[in-house]
């Protein structure tokens, strides 16, 4: 069962919760899903029910002010690509004024992106926006919609976000990666460049760290969270807890094979709806199926010849997974 987040550490970057936000298979597999169906698009419209007296002053849409200008800019302004920056999803728009503007969702714990055609309730006094197709968006996960853009074909874009910790900008296309949304993002660990040698040096800045919360440190890799950092480790046998200097050359080659395979794994089963998340569809993922660790609790160890159990414990504020037996702390 999962529980409500209980603080809020920073600005809408950081909670310490029990959801597990989508992270890189989940944010790449919708990216895959947009660029089918919005690239070419026009936007007529624009809305949005956020209104933070937190966020006042931010450039987020959840201050209102903010999207009333967000709203202007982006009406008719044509898709004209879709990609990932670690788990930010960026919409590239070319306004009617010319210019280039890339429209920066990250979906963080509960939100997901939703595809179809919807119809608005002025009656209703909560989630006005009733989806009519595809079924799939009836989903009750889909149906707590925060924001929403309207298209020339008489379709729409909605971010499901049932609490509303999603984070949805503007930003100018040429100053995007020096913007304080993505400038302290480290490598994409799914990229060729991204070699061993890279990844040996970018834990090994942490070398005091833990390994778990080192590969969920943003600023070192990018995309990877709770789900993928505890299956990353059982299939490399490396406790979560292990400081990262402690771990030699070969077991770090291991992990980061394994991290490689991992994640591509959750793209190729179309991410994991473990909790919230949905694909633009409204259909699930299905990693969360392929689990050998996460949310195991108790369960005998599934790898070959292993007599563990899975055991559970926080790191860092999150529940982590590991085998009693092949994920010894050294």
């Amino acid at each position: 069962m999962h529980t409500p987040a209980t603080a809020q550490l920073a600005k809408g970057l950081y909670f310490v919760s029990t959801y597990d936000m989508p992270e890189l298979p989940e944010v790449q597999t919708t990216v895959n899903g947009l660029k089918e169906r919005v690239v070419g698009l026009h936007i007529i419209d624009a809305w949005s029910d956020y209104d933070s007296a937190y966020f006042k002053g931010s450039e987020t849409i959840k201050d209102p002010l903010y999207f009333k200008r967000v709203k202007k800019e982006i009406i008719g302004s044509a898709i004209i690509g879709v990609t990932r920056r670690a788990k930010n999803i960026l919409m590239h728009l070319k306004t009617s004024g010319g210019s280039e503007k890339i429209l920066l969702v990250h979906m963080k714990m509960t939100g997901h992106l939703l595809y179809g055609r919807y119809v608005f309730d002025s009656q209703a006094t909560k989630d006005p926006w009733i989806p009519l197709e595809p079924d799939s968006l009836k989903d009750p996960y889909n149906r707590h919609v925060h924001f929403l853009i309207s298209f020339s074909n008489k379709k729409h874009l909605a971010l499901s976000d049932v609490r509303k910790f999603a984070k949805v900008t503007l930003i100018n296309a040429a100053s995007l990666h020096h913007s304080d949304h993505l400038k302290h993002i480290g490598p994409e660990p799914l990229e060729q460049s991204f070699t061993f040698n890279e990844f040996k040096k970018r834990v090994g800045l942490r070398p005091r760290g833990k390994i778990k919360q080192i590969l969920m440190d943003q600023s070192i890799i990018a995309g990877i969270g709770n789900i993928y950092a505890d299956e990353s480790l059982w299939h490399a046998g490396i406790h979560p807890l292990q400081r990262v200097a402690t771990i030699g050359t070969t077991k770090l080659m291991i992990l980061f094979t394994a991290i490689k395979t991992t994640l591509a794994r959750g793209i190729d089963f179309g991410g994991d709806s473990t909790s919230d998340y949905r694909n633009v569809d409204g259909n699930k993922g299905e990693f969360h199926e392929k689990h050998r660790a996460y949310q195991h609790t108790g369960e005998k160890c599934s790898k070959k010849e292993c007599s563990g159990t899975i055991r559970r414990i926080m790191v860092g504020g999150r529940g982590t997974h590991y085998c009693d037996k092949h994920q010894i702390l050294k």
